[in-house]
């Protein structure tokens, strides 16, 4: 059996519709997968079970890159074409079964979206499959000598970015002699083009303490060093999702973009908003390529709270 897997460009879409493949993967035991998906997204896939092919879908303007891929994938006739990108590609394959998705609700879960696909009620949860040298290489990274703190401080455009200069205060207060972690390791994790983002965090953790990986880190490497974490904080972007798919408790932070769609997925999430609405945000002329960040409302102090109603619920779940 051969199943064409359709899936996002961004990172983030990309974890969400994992738990949909794992799904998949479980159901047809024996299925061999091709995934199509962005080349920024697709490196999240090289360890899926029974992978066949990674399709890279290079973005080109009048959506030319379905081109491309339709001739990479047309060559077979598939048993089940799953297109989460809800374009023609399915209906032009040779296929016995299709699945495409359609305009989601926007006041629902991307996840729960993704599970009206296959009417699953619940919806399968994100997860990541990584290799054994992801798993070494974020030993090496990160030994296992205590906790953790991961902070995720940069995003993919500037509204959605909470101050560095706040995250470091944050990490300040949760590792003091009184905090939730104290004396702990804090890990900053960022793509290589983010360091200028990420330097004010950088520059405020004391050497002893800081493991900068930020540049240093494929995404299945991050993800196994998440799962080493005992705490992700970080602004809405992939490597949220990434933290929450492994398991890690993750706080995810939130202001122009929908918490009812794209928060973090998981019993072992929250999330923290701006005081201020998104539809506050988005007025006349603005602009999100000139835009300065969207997120000064939200406080070094409701972060704190809320990381500590976290711990707090996990701790009471474990009890």
């Amino acid at each position: 059996m051969h199943i064409l897997f359709v899936t996002a460009t961004r990172i983030g879409d990309a974890v969400l519709s994992t738990g949909l493949l794992n799904y998949l993967s479980e159901r047809y035991p024996d299925a061999r997968l091709t995934i199509a998906a962005g080349p920024v997204a697709a490196p999240l896939f090289e360890a899926v079970p029974r992978l066949e092919q990674v399709v890279i879908i290079e973005k080109r303007r009048w959506a030319l890159h379905w081109v491309p891929l339709y001739a990479a994938v047309a060559v077979r006739r598939w048993d089940l074409v799953v297109d989460l990108r809800g374009s023609a590609l399915a209906w032009l394959l040779r296929a016995r079964d299709r699945k495409v998705m359609a305009k989601g609700d926007a006041r629902e879960h991307r996840v729960r979206q993704l599970g009206h696909l296959f009417d699953l009620d619940p919806p399968p949860s994100p997860r990541l499959w990584t290799a054994p040298h992801h798993e070494h290489a974020a030993k090496v990274l990160v030994p296992p000598n205590g906790p953790v703190l991961a902070i995720g401080p940069a995003a993919n455009w500037r509204g959605k970015q909470w101050r560095a200069e706040r995250f470091a205060e944050l990490a300040h207060r949760l590792t003091a002699a009184n905090g939730l972690f104290p004396g702990t390791r804090i890990a900053v994790i960022a793509a290589g083009h983010e360091r200028a983002q990420a330097e004010p965090l950088l520059k405020a953790i004391p050497t002893a303490r800081l493991i900068d990986l930020v540049g240093n880190l494929d995404l299945l490497t991050a993800s196994a060093v998440l799962r080493r974490s005992a705490l992700f904080i970080g602004n809405d972007t992939g490597l949220m999702h990434i933290a929450a798919a492994v398991g890690a408790p993750t706080l995810g932070l939130f202001g122009p973009s929908p918490i009812e769609q794209y928060a973090a997925w998981g019993e072992r999430t929250a999330v923290v908003r701006t005081a201020d609405p998104p539809e506050s945000m988005f007025r006349e002329g603005f602009d999100h390529r000139t835009t300065d960040t969207l997120m000064d409302s939200l406080s070094v102090e409701a972060v704190e709270a809320a990381a500590h109603a976290l711990w707090c619920r996990l701790e009471i779940a474990a009890a």
